[in-house]
């Protein structure tokens, strides 16, 4: 979620602190320790991760937001640009006033995928070429949307994208061609935000034969089933009062159990399949507006773009492990 006005994120902030759903932590669940920031940014110069996919080498790609560049960084900090995103004139990007890069999926072949949100017809899914290389847009998106977060399904062949602003996820034939509104209604849109922070569904995956989304005006942990048909299911709420939500991960695909990152309080929950959630990182170890999550095996990844803050984006890396039943 790009920077939106300072007084949104402390509102944000302020109802992540006083209104969290928490419950004890059992012995079965994963726990979450061992945090440690690998990579420092620029937010000077637009180097605001917002988004994640990793590579087989654990490696990690990274939108940088305000930078319109996709960036390689690996768990030892070096960092390598693989794509910028081409420069727009005059750009009318709702919420951010900017052109963005947000959302991004990694297909096995090593092809990215990544939203662009401009307010011109350069909004859309673009393509690059694994190893990186010139970016090419493949499906274009309403002009007076948001696309954040972008998630893709290799057995249907299918991208998703989460329309912030529009409230809709859209589904886009991983080839490219044209979009279709695949899901709406109200659990999807923005709702009791001024107009400048008003965004609904942001982070999105593809888990366990649903499409998981968030809801960051909303604090809400949705799933929505995928028919036979490809259609989608009815949506469902699994998980409340996750304020100021953005992107989430599953800790395994066998399982609901996710983090979400809680951008306006700098902190990331451990969301249970049940709906309540747990705090296990926070500013003390080093999130600055965290902006998405991304796991692989034990250990977790999370960005944090310092919208807010305007504080030392970065990279962290954190372990992922069973309680001690001691």
């Amino acid at each position: 979620m790009p920077r939106v006005p300072r007084s949104a994120g402390v509102t944000a902030a302020a109802l992540t602190f006083g209104l969290l759903a928490t419950a004890p932590a059992t012995a079965d669940e994963p726990a979450v320790s061992a945090p440690r920031v690998v990579a420092h940014f620029d937010f000077a110069k637009g180097e605001t991760p917002e988004n994640i996919a990793l590579e087989p080498d654990g490696s990690a790609d990274l939108t940088f937001s305000n930078a319109r560049q996709v960036a390689n960084v690996t768990p030892q900090g070096r960092k390598r640009i693989l794509a910028t995103l081409p420069a727009v004139a005059d750009p009318h990007t709702p919420v951010v006033g900017a052109a963005v890069v947000l959302g991004i999926a990694r297909a096995q072949d090593g092809t990215l995928y990544v939203n662009y949100a401009t307010g011109t017809r350069a909004t859309g899914i673009w393509r690059i070429p694994s190893g990186g290389g010139k970016p090419r847009q493949i499906a274009q998106l309403p002009t007076n949307g948001f696309p954040n977060g972008l998630a893709l399904d290799e057995r249907r062949n299918v991208l998703y994208a989460a329309d912030s602003v529009l409230g809709t996820v859209w589904r886009v034939p991983r080839s490219g061609g044209k979009p279709t509104a695949w899901a709406e209604g109200a659990a999807l849109e923005p709702r009791n935000a001024p107009p400048a922070a008003r965004v609904g569904v942001n982070g999105i995956k593809v888990h366990r034969d649903a499409v998981w989304v968030s809801n960051t005006n909303a604090g809400t942990l949705l799933r929505i089933p995928v028919r036979d048909s490809g259609c989608a299911g009815a949506i469902e709420t699994r998980a409340t009062r996750l304020y100021a939500i953005d992107d989430f991960a599953f800790v395994d695909r066998h399982r609901d159990t996710a983090l979400a990152a809680l951008t306006g309080g700098s902190e990331v929950a451990l969301v249970r399949p049940d709906g309540t959630h747990q705090v296990v990182l926070t500013p003390r170890d080093g999130l600055s507006n965290p902006t998405s999550v991304a796991v692989r095996g034990r250990t977790a990844y999370v960005p944090s773009a310092a919208y807010f803050t305007r504080k030392d984006p970065n990279l962290l890396l954190a372990r992922v492990h069973q309680r001690d039943r001691g």
